[in-house]
């Protein structure tokens, strides 16, 4: 799916240079459900943009279904990460004037390669799956935490795509609204085998995660 060789990721502050990443070697398979663990400063966040081609490695290479990514031409790559790899956030990250419909036909707005009936019939789709149809036309601050974080996954489905890249999503989830998301989202995982990495310190996690992480000083081991 992504597989990821001796990449080192350099950031430059000032006459510094720190080393977020170093010398990262590791696949993330297809339809898996990645728990990714570590410190605030662990290189974590930027592990995640790597994998979420949002950002270019100093040194080695990604590979995303065996080819070799390039980071040469930023229209292609944006494409590429378009038709692939979702993002779910903590916040949400949803534009509060606009409804959820049209919210979650945000990511199709730049799908020339998908027709507009196409587009409508998807985004009414997910948003029945999340339970949303009924607020279909309501606007962030009209919802719960929990209907929110279901907007943002019918966000991220959308597209169909390969990988979803979730940072803390139940940060700001009660316990049981929590659960209730996790165990949605491993419906989709398993139905649709979609591959799902987290970057969480929530311990509910560990009861649904088949594979463990952990990143410590720009170092990334599995866990047994």
């Amino acid at each position: 799916m992504i597989e990821l060789k001796n990449v080192v990721k350099t950031y430059e502050t000032g006459k510094t240079f720190v080393e977020a990443l170093k010398g990262v070697n590791y696949t993330f398979k297809k339809s898996d459900f990645v728990l990714i663990r570590g410190p605030s400063g662990s290189g974590k966040s930027t592990l995640l943009n790597i994998v979420g081609l949002l950002d270019n490695p100093t040194e080695g290479d990604v590979y995303l279904n065996g080819q070799r990514v390039s980071y040469d031409d930023f229209d292609e790559l944006a494409t590429l990460r378009s038709k692939t790899i979702s993002f779910i956030f903590q916040s949400f990250n949803l534009n509060p004037v606009l409804t959820v419909e049209e919210n979650v036909m945000v990511p199709l707005m730049i799908r020339k390669d998908i027709s507009r009936e196409e587009k409508k019939r998807r985004v009414i789709d997910w948003i029945t799956k999340t339970g949303l149809f009924d607020h279909r036309h309501h606007r962030p601050d009209e919802l719960s935490g929990g209907q929110r974080q279901r907007v943002a996954i019918a966000r991220a489905m959308v597209t169909e795509p390969e990988i979803v890249i979730a940072d803390e999503p139940t940060a700001n989830l009660d316990s049981k609204t929590t659960r209730s998301i996790l165990e949605f989202m491993k419906q989709l995982n398993e139905e649709k085998k979609v591959t799902f990495l987290f970057a969480t310190h929530d311990p509910v996690l560990d009861e649904f995660a088949k594979t463990r992480v952990q990143i410590k000083d720009g170092v990334l081991s599995q866990v047994e």
